[in-house]
C-alpha cells in the first residue's frame, strides 16, 4: 500500500512540475502578494501625508473678523470670500475644498463627504475649536475672570501603551486574504487536471487497471495538490514578510513600530497556511471529481475562489472576535485565527479547534471522493 502509494504521489508531483501552467499557479502568482503590500503601504503613506495646500481652500459666505483671519492665516487656510451660490458653484467647480456658512452663531460646514473635503472639514473643526476658544477667553476677560483658571480647571494627559502600528496591521491581514487567493487559484488547476483532465485523457482509466486501490490513488492525488498549494502558501508567506521589511524601511508611516511578525506568530501562521492549504485541496478534489471534462470542472471551480474570498473579507471588515464556535466554521476560522496570530494573539484552544475541524472536514471530503471514484458512471460517462 504504501509502495502504491509513494508511487502515485511522485507520478503527481512529476506531472505538476513539468506543467507550466501548474508552476505558473504555484510561483508566479505569489510575486503579486508584495506588490499588493507595497502599493497599498505606498497609497496610505501618500493620504497620510497631503500637502495642506491640497485641501485648504475655504469658502466664507460672510466677512471675517480680524482674529478669524489671523487664526486662519496660522492654520494656512486659504480664505475665499463670497455668498453661498457662488461658494457652491466654486466647490462644484472644485475651485474651493468646502465652504462655510452662518446663521446667527451657528457656523455650517457644506461638503459633499469626499476625501478633499474630509481633510478639509478635519481643518475647519481645529479652526472653529480654536476660534471658540479665543470667543471663550474674551467673554470671561471681559467679567473680570482669570481665563487660565477656567480654561485649565482639570489637567488630562494620554498614556499611549505601546501597541502594533494600524497600518502594519492592516496590511498584514489584507496581505492573509490574498495568500488565501493565491492558495486557492494554485489548488484549483492541479486538481482539475489530476481528477478531470486525466478523464477527458482517458489516463484515468489506465490507471484505475492497476492493482492500485481506490484509496491510494485518492490520497496521493490529494497529497500532490496539497503540496502545491503548501509551497504556493509559504512562498506567499515568505513574500509577505520580505515585503513588511521593505515597506518599514521606505515609508514614514511605519517609523518607530514593529511591524514584523513574531517568531512565534510566524510558525502559527505557516500552521494555518498548511490546513487551509489541505481543506481547499481536498474541496478542488472532490469538486473536479464530479466534472466530466477540464472545462467544466474549471467552471464548478470558478466560484470557490470568490466563496473563500468573501468570508474572509467580511470578518476582516466587521471585526469579528475569534471563539471556539468560529473556530470550527470552515473559511472562517482560517483568517479569524491569523488575524489574531498576526497582532500576537496565540489562543492554542482556537487553534487546536481549528485543525481538529480541518481534519474532521478533510475525512469527510476523502469519503465523498472514494465514493465517485468507485462509482463507473461517474468516472467514465463522456
Amino acid at each position: 500500500m504504501r509502495n502504491n502509494l509513494w508511487n502515485i504521489l511522485k507520478k503527481e508531483l512529476r506531472e505538476l512540475f513539468r506543467d507550466k501552467k501548474s508552476l505558473a499557479m504555484m510561483l508566479i502568482i505569489p510575486i503579486f502578494i508584495p506588490l499588493i503590500m507595497i502599493g497599498m503601504s505606498a497609497l496610505f503613506e501618500m493620504q497620510t501625508n497631503r500637502d495642506i495646500e491640497e485641501y485648504n481652500k475655504i469658502g466664507f459666505a460672510y466677512e471675517l473678523s480680524e482674529e478669524e483671519k489671523e487664526i486662519a492665516k496660522q492654520m494656512n487656510i486659504e480664505i475665499v470670500n463670497g455668498s453661498e451660490e457662488d461658494l457652491r458653484q466654486k466647490y462644484d467647480n472644485a475651485e474651493i475644498d468646502l465652504y462655510i456658512t452662518k446663521d446667527g452663531n451657528k457656523y455650517i460646514i457644506n461638503s459633499d463627504g469626499s476625501d478633499n473635503s474630509s481633510y478639509a472639514k478635519n481643518m475647519m473643526e481645529s479652526y472653529f475649536n480654536t476660534y471658540k476658544q479665543y470667543l471663550q477667553g474674551e467673554y470671561l476677560a471681559e467679567n473680570n475672570i482669570d481665563s487660565n483658571q477656567v480654561f485649565n480647571i482639570i489637567t488630562v494627559e494620554e498614556n499611549v501603551f505601546e501597541q502594533e502600528n494600524f497600518f502594519g496591521n492592516y496590511i498584514k491581514n489584507y496581505a492573509f486574504l490574498f495568500i488565501i487567493m493565491a492558495i486557492t487559484v494554485s489548488a484549483t488547476y492541479p486538481a482539475t487536471d489530476t481528477t478531470a483532465g486525466e478523464k477527458e485523457r482517458g489516463t484515468l482509466e489506465t490507471l484505475l487497471t492497476f492493482p492500485i486501490k481506490s484509496k491510494d490513488i485518492i490520497v496521493g492525488k490529494f497529497l500532490a495538490v496539497s503540496i502545491s498549494s503548501i509551497v504556493t502558501g509559504i512562498i506567499s508567506f515568505i513574500l509577505a514578510i520580505v515585503a513588511l521589511l521593505l515597506a518599514q524601511n521606505m515609508f514614514s508611516i511605519y517609523e518607530g513600530t514593529d511591524i514584523m511578525f513574531s517568531a512565534s506568530s510566524m510558525i502559527f501562521g505557516i500552521v494555518v497556511i498548511i490546513a487551509y492549504s489541505f481543506f481547499i485541496s481536498g474541496l478542488c478534489i472532490s469538486i473536479a471529481s464530479t466534472s466530466k471534462t477540464f472545462k467544466e470542472a474549471q467552471s464548478a471551480l470558478t466560484p470557490l475562489t470568490f466563496i473563500s474570498f468573501f468570508p474572509s473579507f467580511i470578518v476582516f471588515m466587521v471585526g469579528l472576535q475569534t471563539t471556539p464556535i468560529l473556530s470550527i466554521i470552515p473559511f472562517l476560522n482560517f483568517t479569524m485565527i491569523f488575524t489574531d496570530i498576526a497582532a500576537g494573539n496565540i489562543n492554542l484552544l482556537n487553534i487546536a479547534l481549528m485543525a481538529i475541524s480541518t481534519i474532521i472536514y478533510i475525512t469527510l471530503i476523502f469519503t465523498y471522493i472514494i465514493k465517485q471514484y468507485k462509482t463507473e458512471k461517474v468516472l467514465f460517462s463522456k
